[in-house]
């Protein structure tokens, strides 16, 4: 059962990649048709975009332990975190990921790098200093479960074509707004046409970062449920999300281009995002299907 709901997780997950590049399409064709300009200008605005994600992609581990402060955690110093990481990475099958430590009393952690050869685990203070061993053990097996299943490229690829549709409306409205209206007639079939280009022009946008938002909370159900699985004992992640989630500091180092990979949201008291705009589904939810699992 458990391993049908984390095939169903990951084929979710790839659906909405390929929404996102439907809708990519999509807002290439409304611009070139609305201004008249062919596909030269959407191939460069692709093409600048494509070339961004590569470098974040490859990149992305420096830059998000700079973002957030981290250090490397020496076993002298956390023998306990390390000797948790290395266990549970056997029984993962996957190499030991490097790992960080952010000096912050607020409890959370995050996963990021490309694979599971550049994989990278980072906890804050506040967690270690909170947590007993079995909710440590479950949010290092959340993390290294989100390395085990690739997530990284899958939240990659979201954030790509998020940025493509933005790139393209911004382009698309300045060439409008700035001379370049297009010539298309306002009547007939014509007139239908240029009405869904203006409306798609306008909703992608919208529509892109709604997709981001559900492929992220997938991938934590995922990553929670490929936890449970590690570690047999979904109770402590459970418990470890309600602790989490009942402490009110705020993570300082967080960010938004940085909040969908922690394992809970650091944002969500801070500025009190809804849940329809939050990248992490409802912790309740989180923790009633792990305590369902057994």
């Amino acid at each position: 059962m458990l391993h049908d709901a984390v095939a169903a997780n990951i084929r979710r997950s790839w659906l909405m990649l390929f929404l996102f590049a439907v809708l990519v399409g999509l807002v290439a064709w409304a611009f070139t048709y609305l201004l008249e300009m062919g596909t030269p200008g959407v191939v460069l605005a692709v093409a600048v975009a494509l070339t961004a994600a590569w470098g974040s992609y490859f990149y992305s581990d420096r830059l998000v332990l700079a973002m957030t402060g981290a250090r490397p955690a020496r076993k002298d110093e956390f023998p306990y975190l390390v000797n948790i990481t290395e266990a549970l990475a056997i029984g993962a099958g996957i190499p030991q990921p490097r790992l960080y430590v952010v000096e912050d009393d607020c409890p959370n952690a995050f996963a990021t790098g490309r694979d599971p050869r550049h994989g990278v685990v980072a906890v804050t203070t506040g967690l270690l200093g909170k947590l007993n061993r079995a909710e440590l053990e479950g949010v290092v097996a959340h993390e290294i479960a989100h390395i085990s299943n690739r997530d990284m490229l899958v939240a990659t690829l979201a954030v790509t074509m998020v940025g493509i549709v933005a790139l393209l409306g911004d382009w698309g409205t300045r060439s409008m707004l700035y001379g370049r209206r297009g010539r298309r007639s306002g009547r007939g079939q014509g007139g239908i046409l240029v009405l869904l280009a203006l409306l798609l022009a306008v909703v992608a946008p919208l529509a892109a970062q709604l997709l981001r938002f559900a492929v992220s909370r997938q991938r934590e159900y995922l990553a929670d449920a490929s936890a449970a699985l590690l570690t047999r004992y979904p109770r402590g992640l459970a418990d470890a999300l309600r602790k989490i989630a009942a402490d009110p500091r705020p993570l300082r180092g967080a960010g938004p281009a940085t909040a969908h990979l922690y394992i809970h949201n650091p944002l969500a008291n801070r500025r009190g995002q809804s849940d329809l705009f939050s990248t992490h589904p409802p912790v309740e939810e989180r923790i009633r299907r792990l305590e369902s699992m057994g």
